[in-house]
């Protein structure tokens, strides 16, 4: 059974009772692109759980220091993030987790780094995509390791920069592997591909760090 809040429509008083602020805060909000437009009925304006969901992220994200000047870029580098069937695909095999987070929970994740810039290059890497009112991560791993480095010092914009240039030569390899095994052993299944790839990966990353530390 749906949730009676994911289909409630609430007149602007409603909302704002439900939400925990005054209208003239609502109207705000509304007036500086905070939230989206209601829909219109006649002279009536709509809200739904969206619009609600948006009001209480706009609540948390203040308590956590955000301006709202910087929870209004925050809004639009989300709202033009892409969809998260775009990000993952429909179907395709991956060994990723991906994780559902709310943008206060991405905030308390990146203390401090979580910035309109640094959310828009997420998006446009596709770290993130966006799923209704959610954000979603498309690897566990990722995120965990994200995490870790901007604990240790590391900013996320860094993070990225890095990311970037790792991806590329991840897709380097990956067709360094597909081409050599479809031209040495097309019979093999492609999934075989997979763990063999990652075997060679891992090895000799191992021995790149080694003789790195060795350096040092």
């Amino acid at each position: 059974m749906s949730d009676p809040e994911e289909v409630r429509e609430y007149r602007m008083k409603e909302l704002a009772d439900a939400a925990g602020i005054t209208v003239r805060t609502v109207r705000f909000y509304r007036e500086r692109g905070l939230i989206p437009p209601p829909r219109r009925e006649g002279r009536i304006a709509w809200y739904d759980s969206h619009h609600l969901a948006r009001l209480r992220t706009i609540a948390a994200l203040l308590e956590r220091g955000h301006t709202l000047n910087g929870i209004a870029d925050l809004a639009t580098a989300f709202d033009s993030g892409r969809d998260v069937g775009e990000v993952l695909g429909l179907g395709e095999p991956t060994e990723e987790t991906p994780v559902r987070l709310t943008p206060e929970e991405l905030a308390d994740h990146f203390e401090g780094e979580v910035t309109a810039e640094n959310l828009a290059t997420a998006l446009e890497l596709g770290y993130l995509a966006t799923d209704g009112d959610d954000l979603v991560h498309i690897s566990r791993r990722l995120l965990d390791v994200s995490v870790r480095l901007v604990r240790e010092g590391v900013p996320l914009s860094a993070v990225f920069e890095a990311g970037r240039e790792v991806r590329a030569h991840a897709d380097a390899l990956a067709e360094l592997f597909a081409t050599t095994l479809q031209a040495h052993a097309p019979e093999t299944p492609p999934e075989v591909l997979r763990p063999l790839a990652k075997s060679v990966v891992d090895a000799e990353l191992s021995m790149a760090m080694d003789r790195r530390l060795r350096k040092t």
